[in-house]
């Protein structure tokens, strides 16, 4: 078997996600269509990381396992995106190459960083309707900014997931979150190992409510040690959220 390495972007609007469902398209089933066209096997992706309906990724990662070893690896991802055009996709692989079979795009990764971006003016923007959220009161950009370093390190960030999350430990360690404005956009990274179903976007959204002065410093740290899922704030949208980069 030969192991192939996929560098993806997609813009996850039209999607419900990138796993394979029964009630639409997914990012997954899409690229795994095209690359049983084109290699008559039965091929399955393997990826970093799940988005959800409506995130997109400016370099999410997958790997798959190939039978035929006399094909250029490096030249997959040309073929890849001829086929994803022709079924009128949001999907481009910037990059196929192969890898060493303990190679795994899941359990090899060391960190990530999730971008969310905020439109941040009294008007919304057609272009960046489903690639922004748009708050059109002024966020105090400070605020967030000190309130976000209570959130760095490790802590039990049950308060910061789904209630529909079903992850085994509520236990994780986040590296860093940086918060830029520049123009009206606000941009802000998040960086971790891994990550809970949503804690990203309830990350953001009670950063938002600092912005907006209905949070403080103090009840941030508050939130984290209640554990309790009703004291953080709103779950930012999903059009705001990107994977952004992945570190093996």
């Amino acid at each position: 078997m030969n192991r192939i390495k996929l560098l993806i972007e997609y813009d996850g609007t039209d999607y419900i996600g990138w796993q394979n469902q029964n009630n639409g398209r997914s990012i997954q089933q899409e690229i795994e269509n095209c690359l049983n066209q084109i290699f008559d096997q039965n091929i399955r992706l393997y990826v970093s990381g799940r988005t959800d309906s409506g995130v997109h990724a400016l370099g999410q990662v997958a790997h798959f396992d190939l039978k035929d070893d006399k094909i250029k690896k490096e030249n997959i991802f040309l073929a890849l995106n001829n086929y994803l055009k022709k079924r009128n996709n949001k999907i481009t692989i910037l990059e196929s190459r192969g890898v060493k079979d303990s190679f795994h795009s899941r359990f090899s990764a060391k960190k990530k960083i999730y971008l969310y971006k905020i439109l941040n003016r009294k008007t919304p923007s057609h272009l960046l309707a489903n690639r922004t959220w748009f708050i059109p009161i002024k966020l105090d950009i400070k605020s967030m900014q000190i309130s976000s370093k209570k959130l760095i390190g490790k802590y039990d960030f049950n308060a910061f997931r789904s209630v529909d999350c079903q992850a085994k430990t509520t236990i994780r360690s986040i590296e860093n979150i940086s918060i830029q404005k520049k123009n009206d956009e606000i941009n802000i990274r998040v960086s971790g190992k891994s990550f809970m179903h949503n804690q990203v976007r309830i990350i953001v959204g009670t950063l938002v409510n600092v912005g907006k002065g209905k949070l403080n410093e103090k009840k941030i740290t508050e939130i984290l040690r209640s554990k309790d899922r009703r004291n953080a704030g709103p779950t930012a949208p999903a059009c705001g959220l990107y994977l952004e980069k992945i570190f093996y």
